[in-house]
C-alpha cells in the first residue's frame, strides 16, 4: 500500500491524500461502507459503483470465519473473487464484535475464546490465527486484534485492556511479517489505537502504535458509549501523535457532523453501519438536515430527497413516494433509503476534499454542521 498527502487545510488539520492498493485507489477523506458478511446490506455492487461511488467496503473477520468459513472463502480465491468486487476491501479483525458478547467470551492472554451467536459453537480468537484467517479473506487492508473496551470503562480496566492490546499488536505484527498474502495482490497492516476516554493512557497507546511503523494506524474504542466531546478530545490527542505521512483510520464513526469534525483533527478513513441501518428505518441524511421519511408532513410533498442531487435517487423519488413505500413496509423502501444515505456520505467525502483542496473547508464544515444536525 502507498499513502500520498495531497492537500492539507490551513486551518485545521484536515488533510487529503491517495492510498493506491492492488485493487485500486482511495481518495481519502473517504467513508467506507460497511459489507459485514461480504454484502453491504440491501445494496447490489452495481449500485456500489455506479451510484454511490464507494471506492472500497468492509468485511468483517468474524462473520466470515463462521460463514461461509475459512474452507469455502479459500476456496472460492477470498472475498474479492467469493462477491465479485473488484475495488479495495478492508477487514476488521473481529475484536469488536467478540468483545461485544460479553456473555459469551474471555479474554486470556493467549486471545479471546467465544461462542458463536449462530449455533453456540467454541471458538478461539489469537493474534497469529485472526491474522491467518484475514489472509484467507484476501482484504487489501486487515486489521490487528484488539480489545475494545466499553466508553465508560474505569482507568484500571481500560489500562490493563489496553496493555493486552500492545502484547497481542506485538504477536500480531510478527506473524503478518512472517505469512505472505496467498491471491498474488499485497496486505497492509494496521494497528489499533486503544485508551478509552483517559487521556495519559491515550498519549501511550498512540505512541506505542507509531513506534511500530506500519503502514497506516486505526484509533478505536471511540463512538461506544462516550460523549461526543471525549472522543474528539482522545481524536486530537492522537493524531497529534500519529505520524502524518500514514492514513489514519477511525473505526466505526459516525454521524455525518461527526465525521466532518474528525476530517477536521485529521482523520482520512471511516466506517460505520449508520447510512444503512438508518436507511432501513426511515431516516435519510440530506444536505439541508435529516429526514423521517414515515412523518405525516411527507404526504403530499413530491420534492425530491436532497435538493442537491447527492444520488439517482433524488432525480428519480419523491419524498411523497418514499413514505408510501416505508409505510406499506415495501422491501424497496430500506434499498432506496440505504442507497441514498450512503450515496450521501460518499458525497460528502468528495465535498469535504474538493473543500480541502480550495482552502476553504473550515468556514464550509461549519455551515454544514449547522445543517446536517437540523431535524427537518
Amino acid at each position: 500500500m502507498k499513502f500520498e498527502l495531497q492537500f492539507t487545510d490551513p486551518k485545521s488539520s484536515a488533510r487529503a491524500g491517495k492510498i493506491t492498493t492492488d485493487h485500486g485507489e482511495i481518495e481519502t477523506p473517504i467513508f467506507m461502507p460497511v459489507g459485514t458478511v461480504g454484502s453491504v446490506k440491501g445494496v447490489h455492487f452495481r449500485d456500489l459503483h455506479d451510484d454511490i461511488q464507494a471506492q472500497i467496503i468492509l468485511g468483517n473477520t468474524y462473520h466470515l470465519y463462521l460463514r461461509p468459513g475459512l474452507d469455502i472463502l479459500k476456496a472460492a480465491g477470498g472475498l474479492h473473487k467469493f462477491n465479485g468486487w473488484d475495488k479495495p476491501i478492508l477487514t476488521d479483525s473481529g475484536g469488536y464484535q467478540v468483545f461485544s458478547l460479553s456473555d459469551n467470551r474471555k479474554l486470556t492472554e493467549e486471545g479471546a475464546v467465544f461462542r458463536s451467536h449462530l449455533d453456540g459453537s467454541k471458538h478461539l480468537f489469537t493474534p497469529e490465527n485472526v491474522v491467518d484467517t484475514q489472509r484467507v479473506i484476501g482484504a487489501d487492508i486487515i486489521m490487528a486484534l484488539d480489545e475494545c473496551p466499553p466508553g465508560d470503562s474505569d482507568y484500571h480496566y481500560a489500562k490493563n485492556s489496553m496493555e493486552l492490546t500492545h502484547r497481542w499488536l506485538k504477536r500480531g505484527i510478527d506473524h503478518f511479517k512472517q505469512t505472505e498474502p496467498l491471491y498474488g495482490h499485497s496486505q497492509t497492516f494496521f494497528p489499533i489505537v486503544q485508551g478509552a476516554g483517559y487521556r495519559d493512557l491515550r498519549t501511550r497507546s498512540a505512541e506505542f502504535i507509531a513506534s511500530q511503523d506500519c503502514e497506516g494506524n486505526a484509533i478505536g474504542g471511540l463512538a461506544v458509549g462516550e460523549p461526543t466531546e471525549v472522543m474528539y478530545e482522545m481524536v486530537e490527542l492522537v493524531n497529534g501523535i500519529l505520524p502524518k505521512d500514514k492514513p489514519r483510520y477511525l473505526m466505526g464513526v459516525g454521524t455525518p457532523a461527526n465525521l466532518l469534525e474528525n476530517i477536521a483533527l485529521g482523520v482520512d478513513m471511516f466506517d460505520c453501519v449508520m447510512p444503512t441501518r438508518n436507511g432501513r428505518n426511515g431516516m435519510l441524511f440530506t444536505s439541508e438536515g435529516i429526514l423521517n421519511m414515515k412523518n405525516e408532513k411527507w404526504k403530499d410533498d413530491f420534492s425530491p430527497i436532497d435538493p442537491m442531487g447527492t444520488s439517482f435517487v433524488d432525480q428519480h423519488y419523491t419524498k411523497a413516494y418514499l413514505r408510501h413505500l416505508y409505510r406499506s413496509k415495501e422491501m424497496l423502501a430500506a434499498q432506496i433509503g440505504s442507497i441514498h444515505n450512503l450515496a450521501f456520505y460518499l458525497w460528502l467525502m468528495k465535498e469535504a476534499r474538493q473543500k480541502i483542496k480550495e482552502g476553504v473547508f473550515v468556514e464550509w464544515k461549519e455551515i454544514m454542521v449547522k445543517k446536517l444536525t437540523t431535524r427537518l
